[in-house]
């Protein structure tokens, strides 16, 4: 079997119904619209959601919350993460995007506290939870804030 002999199987591929084509197709004429109104007009019918002048349900449901314009957006690093790096590395925001460990550096970096710490480095970034700060600095390396 070559590419060229392919065909779809019997009955899954049918041409597309013609409407409008005269009275003897059998949907001619007013081609499968009925007769008047809205839906029978070009163009017409209704918009998503609409519901005859009903209240529409997106309008009936409560609303909840809110989207804050100023929120600030933060890229985490949790502690244990940063044991990949050699001891006495300087981690820095750049060096993290390098390694694959946050994805932009248009957000800021927090370090949080999960894990453990077991290689001595500086790390800088610009937020550090306090459990974070503990376990870099009883590891013997300093957190710094940018």
């Amino acid at each position: 079997m070559r590419l060229h002999d392919l065909k779809p199987s019997p009955g899954s591929r049918t041409s597309p119904k013609r409407v409008g084509r005269g009275t003897g197709s059998g949907s001619g004429k007013t081609a499968s619209r009925g007769h008047k109104g809205q839906k029978a007009r070009s163009g017409g019918g209704v918009r998503r959601g609409f519901e005859g002048g009903q209240m529409p349900l997106f309008q009936r449901l409560p609303k909840r919350g809110f989207t804050n314009i100023f929120r600030k957006e933060l890229s985490e690093v949790n502690v244990e993460t940063l044991n990949r790096f050699e001891a006495g590395t300087v981690v820095t925001p750049q060096l993290l995007k390098d390694r694959g460990l946050v994805k932009s550096l248009k957000a800021k970096i927090k370090i949080l506290g999960n894990g453990d710490l077991e290689k001595e480095l500086t790390v800088q970034a610009h937020r550090f939870s306090a459990q974070a700060r503990d376990k870099i600095e009883a590891a013997g390396g300093r957190a710094e804030v940018i």
